[in-house]
């Protein structure tokens, strides 16, 4: 499988993987602040931007099965990684299976909703999807997405500030929502396929930070206690003011988050807080 992906910046690799019906192009708003300290490879997703769909079915099993030959055939094996959303439970569900990433960061990840909120959930992104694709249909999503008013509107679901998003940003992420050919057909399995598999306590070697935004309207917060519950070697850390898109809505701090925990730190639980603590 040949992933359509970019290269940039220098030193150690970081691997980013994006949400269901984005692409490299998602992670924009902080690429040039990771490139300053390390080589960014960010990979559009089979399905996505420019990389062909998978044959067969599409499912959070067969991406981590397509992400893992990915990084065997480019000797990647072992490197750091951030997932966002869908991408976020994919770099979980690469922990979960073992010895094929380094330290990891999983911003807002999907996949721990129960009862009512997998409806909500579905239900919510397959209508906003409905309405994006109208706009694409008829040519308005560009002049939908130029303005602050309509773009607040389009977006309100996956940013606590949607009228300070970059309209270019904002116009590509949602061109991909409307044109991936996989988008459904993820969607019902991110809702209603196999759940995710956790781990046993002790079980995970290398750093893993759960990031998630105060205001997420897509993974509720309450969602963490359930992430944790999975992965309960793993450290959590909010964002404030912030809703589904950390690297969006607060992109220095979650550069920040990202270098320190994937680099010479270590993030250690204390009795109420979280802090960082140098590994040297």
């Amino acid at each position: 499988m040949i992933f359509n992906h970019i290269k940039y910046g220098n030193g150690k690799p970081i691997l980013l993987i994006h949400g269901i019906g984005g692409s490299w192009r998602s992670w924009l708003p902080i690429i040039g602040g990771l490139a300053a300290h390390r080589e960014i490879i960010a990979i559009d997703l089979p399905g996505h931007g420019k990389t062909p769909a998978l044959e067969g079915e599409t499912t959070i099993a067969t991406l981590a099965d397509a992400v893992t030959q990915f990084l065997d055939t480019n000797d990647l094996r072992g490197i750091d990684a951030v997932g966002s959303s869908m991408g976020a439970r994919l770099v979980i569900e690469l922990v979960r299976r073992g010895n094929i990433l380094g330290s990891v960061v999983s911003l807002d990840p999907g996949g721990f909703w129960e009862g009512l909120q997998t409806h909500i959930f579905y239900g919510s992104i397959a209508l906003s999807v409905r309405l994006v694709r109208v706009l694409n249909n008829i040519d308005f999503l560009d002049a939908f997405t130029e303005h602050d008013i309509s773009r607040s509107i389009l977006m309100a679901q996956f940013s606590s500030h949607p009228s300070r998003l970059s309209s270019k940003l904002v116009y590509d992420e949602l061109r991909g929502y409307a044109t991936s050919p996989v988008f459904d057909e993820l969607l019902s399995s991110l809702a209603y396929g196999e759940k995710q598999k956790g781990v046993t306590e002790g079980a995970i070697k290398k750093p893993l930070v759960i990031g998630w935004g105060r205001k997420d309207k897509v993974c509720f917060p309450g969602q963490a206690d359930k992430a944790l519950e999975l992965f309960p070697d793993a450290i959590l850390y909010w964002f404030d003011d912030c809703g589904h898109f950390p690297h969006w809505d607060k992109p220095a701090e979650t550069v920040d988050l990202i270098l320190m925990a994937t680099g010479n730190y270590q993030m250690e639980r204390t009795a109420e807080v979280e802090v960082w603590q140098s590994a040297e």
